[in-house]
């Protein structure tokens, strides 16, 4: 299957999951994650009139990103260490995986010092797993309230990796466990928080259903993957 082929099915399978519940396509943004693909496979996709792409390492990204047209899109959708934010900084229109404090003082001090702001959602591990990073949904409120206050970070959503299911709908109980953290948190704060960052390759129909704004889909855009990450 060609990589234009690819993408069509991708966003058909959107475009279905978005008519099944009364949604508009163009509300879900397609976040094509390319982590351990390499700049010419990246090219390829867009050439289909994909411009947005996610990565989750940054010591892959940033060659990756330089080796692309400048008028492509990067979200920044891995874990994210502290040691290594200011290599994101200028480079990437949303970070997804802020989860603690420490990193969002880094991002908010890196980019001050540059004069930007960033984008950045809060990554929740909405069902307390303790291999998967995330703030848990007790110190969500915390956590948000504090970034929110941050002057060179804009706070504009949430992110869920959930548990993986054999059937896709049941990731449901975790998208949804999202969404009203993020209603929560929006009439907390009094803010707009439109992102809902949730739903891969294998379940981002139930994604959509529950209200994705932005679904990461990797291995139905590209395949297999190609190597491993420095």
């Amino acid at each position: 299957m060609t990589p234009c082929e690819r993408l069509a099915r991708v966003r058909e399978r959107i475009a279905t999951a978005c008519a099944a519940c009364g949604r508009d396509p163009s509300e879900v943004t397609l976040v094509a994650v390319s982590k351990l693909h390499d700049a010419a496979a990246v090219k390829a996709l867009a050439a289909c009139g994909q411009r947005l792409f996610g990565e989750s390492y940054i010591q892959e990204a940033v060659p990756k990103i330089e080796a692309c047209p400048p008028d492509y899109e990067w979200h920044f959708i891995g874990h994210l260490q502290r040691n290594k934010a200011k290599f994101a900084i200028g480079r990437f229109s949303l970070i997804h995986t802020v989860d603690n404090l420490e990193l969002a003082r880094v991002l908010q001090n890196k980019n001050a010092e540059q004069g930007l702001t960033q984008a950045v959602c809060l990554q929740v591990n909405v069902c307390g797993e303790s291999q998967k990073s995330g703030v848990s949904p007790e110190g969500l409120p915390e956590l948000a309230e504090t970034v929110a206050g941050l002057p060179n970070l804009r706070l504009t959503g949430l992110m869920v990796i959930p548990p993986v299911f054999d059937d896709p709908d049941g990731a449901r109980p975790a998208f949804a466990r999202l969404r009203a953290l993020r209603d929560a948190v929006r009439a907390r704060l009094g803010l707009p928080l439109p992102v809902l960052s949730m739903g891969m390759s294998g379940d981002l129909e139930a994604a959509v259903v529950e209200g994705a704004t932005h679904v990461r889909v990797g291995t139905d855009l590209f395949g297999a993957r190609m190597a491993s990450h420095p």
